[in-house]
């Protein structure tokens, strides 16, 4: 089997943050004025400064729902003098967002999915186990916290999380650790939950990964309902981007690059599989999207090189038909949820 492109792309750093492919993804959006571009990730403003510098006619929209992303953007938006508005909210209400701003549609939208490098290096903000801190993971601040979840939910609902958000094969081992600790005390750090996982999982000095990184990967998906968030914005998207407007998604990690892949394969007229033990889904019409890229555009090795966080990333993207937007795809919608029979627990989540 041939490996998808690699783009040789050289990266560009805008503040702390290193906007992941973002020559590709320019490419992708075909960015042409006059124009509304949604960036529904403004993260540190990567995606966002490069669109408004590719094209004067270019209005953007940005949208985060973390507090702290809309408070150090509010420079950009006065650097860039009435081209940039910057909202506070999730992905997954984009065309509701952009319908409430005065527009009645986007030509390009950009998602860049999971957590910001400038989330993990918060220690306060408890997404690593790098540096010790709460056991938080709360993009938005607001809600229950990761402490709340490994504290407060049964032990075979966690062994869930952990195994299908976390892909973390030895989940009910780790699920069953977890509980064995909190009944000598809550767990509150990222240090205490890392050395909880590590007490179980052995280490991979091969691929280096930390025992902890698939565990803590499933939390934060789990407390921030990143899949969910990820299904309601590519269906939002697909209802406000006008004819020949160009959809652009960045993933990091299998789970968001399926969801993706399957539903630019539904929308451009193939059949779906929600699971490998399902049958595939009734081709829907008509075709909303047609594929901008064959297959996902991965980072040079000189990206990956220079920004590590990139190693992992795959960009889909694919431009809007003429075509009216389709009811939302039940498939799409069940590969963000746990699944009613789970081989973590041996049978029936019921």
């Amino acid at each position: 089997m041939s490996r998808p492109p690699k783009v040789q792309a050289v990266p560009r750093t805008d503040g702390p943050h290193i906007p992941v492919l973002l020559e590709p993804v320019l490419t992708a959006l075909a960015i042409k004025g006059p124009g509304l571009a949604v960036d529904g990730t403004f993260g540190a403003g990567g995606y966002t400064r490069a669109i408004l510098a590719a094209d004067p006619g270019i209005r953007v929209l940005a949208i985060d729902r973390d507090p702290g992303a809309i408070a150090s953007g509010k420079g950009l938006v006065a650097e860039a003098q009435g081209r940039l508005e910057l909202v506070p909210g999730r992905f997954g209400d984009l065309d509701a967002i952009v319908e409430a701003s005065g527009d009645t549609g986007a030509d390009q939208v950009v998602l860049d999915i999971g957590v910001s490098s400038m989330q993990i290096d918060q220690p306060e903000r408890g997404f690593s186990f790098r540096q010790d801190g709460p056991l938080d993971m709360r993009m938005e601040r607001a809600g229950p916290s990761a402490a709340d979840l490994v504290n407060e939910t049964d032990e075979a609902t966690l062994a869930d999380i952990i195994f299908h958000y976390g892909e973390e094969r030895r989940s009910r081992a780790v699920a069953r650790a977890i509980l064995e600790a909190r009944r000598r005390g809550r767990i509150e750090t990222t240090a205490q939950l890392a050395e909880i996982v590590a007490s179980v999982v052995r280490a991979d000095p091969a691929s280096g990964i930390h025992p902890a990184t698939r565990t803590f990967q499933g939390l934060r998906i789990a407390v921030n309902d990143e899949l969910g968030e990820l299904v309601r914005a590519l269906h939002a998207a697909e209802r406000i981007l006008r004819p020949g407007g160009r959809l652009a998604v960045v993933t990091f990690h299998s789970l968001e690059d399926r969801i993706v892949k399957q539903f630019f394969s539904a929308r451009s007229g193939r059949a779906v599989q929600a699971s490998r033990h399902l049958p595939s889904v009734e081709r829907p019409v008509p075709k909303s999207f047609q594929p901008v890229t064959k297959g996902p555009v991965l980072p040079s090795e000189a990206e990956t090189a220079a920004n590590p966080r990139a190693r992992s990333a795959k960009l889909r993207a694919a431009q809007r038909t003429e075509a009216p937007a389709p009811e939302p795809l039940a498939a799409i919608a069940m590969l963000a949820s746990l699944p009613e029979t789970s081989p973590s627990r041996g049978g029936s989540r019921r």
